[in-house]
């Protein structure tokens, strides 16, 4: 038996993770380790020790860092988007303007919940995102009811998306990290409110002069 295979042994005795299911054993190591120290905290050796095999043994599937990172990246965006998804099941009779506010906040929660995890879900090249997707399918809806002109509706997802990130950045890394509770609720009150009179553009939208 070799050292890896008896490492393997060792781990499954504690019940760590499944013989068989390394590969998936160390993406989840990997977004831990991702949700404390951000993308820099993952690397193959760090989630081989977090899972308790030899770094020999993760490397039969990730062949480096970037590949790992890039797999912790995409658990990132499945956290994110089920926290959006979350927020959103939380009204389920609500309508699509008050759905899309739901859509941000979430957006925004998970990342004061998970910083790290926030910071890894973007820290290199975007593969396809769920919870871009989910965005975009509310999106639709306002212009389904009227609320957003289907002129506007192309790429309106950035318009939505850059405020809500760049708001959710500034909190935990930026010039807002410092604000209190009913300071900080009030600034993504603010920048929701924005967003949502810059997509009024339907012919049953709210007239907010």
């Amino acid at each position: 038996m070799t050292h890896s295979e008896a490492a393997t042994k060792r781990s499954t005795r504690d019940g760590r993770y499944h013989h068989g299911d390394l590969r998936n054993a160390l993406v989840r190591a990997a977004a831990e380790l991702a949700e404390s120290g951000g993308p820099e905290a993952v690397t193959v050796r760090a989630a081989a020790r977090h899972v308790g095999v030899t770094p020999t043994a993760a490397y039969r599937h990730f062949t480096n860092h970037e590949e790992l990172l890039n797999a912790a990246q995409g658990q990132a965006q499945q956290t994110l988007f089920g926290a959006m998804a979350e927020a959103m099941a939380s009204l389920p009779q609500a309508d699509a303007i008050t759905r899309l506010g739901a859509v941000g906040r979430g957006y925004i929660s998970f990342a004061l919940r998970e910083p790290g995890l926030f910071r890894t879900a973007f820290c290199g090249d975007l593969a396809p995102s769920p919870a871009f997707d989910l965005l975009a399918s509310v999106l639709d809806e306002l212009v389904d009811v009227g609320f957003l002109d289907p002129a506007d509706r192309p790429d309106a997802e950035y318009a939505a998306w850059s405020t809500v990130h760049g708001m959710a950045s500034l909190i935990i890394d930026g010039v807002l990290a410092d604000l209190d509770d009913a300071a900080r609720d009030k600034a993504i009150h603010r920048a929701l409110a924005v967003v949502e009179r810059g997509l009024a553009t339907g012919p049953n939208a709210p007239d907010f002069s």
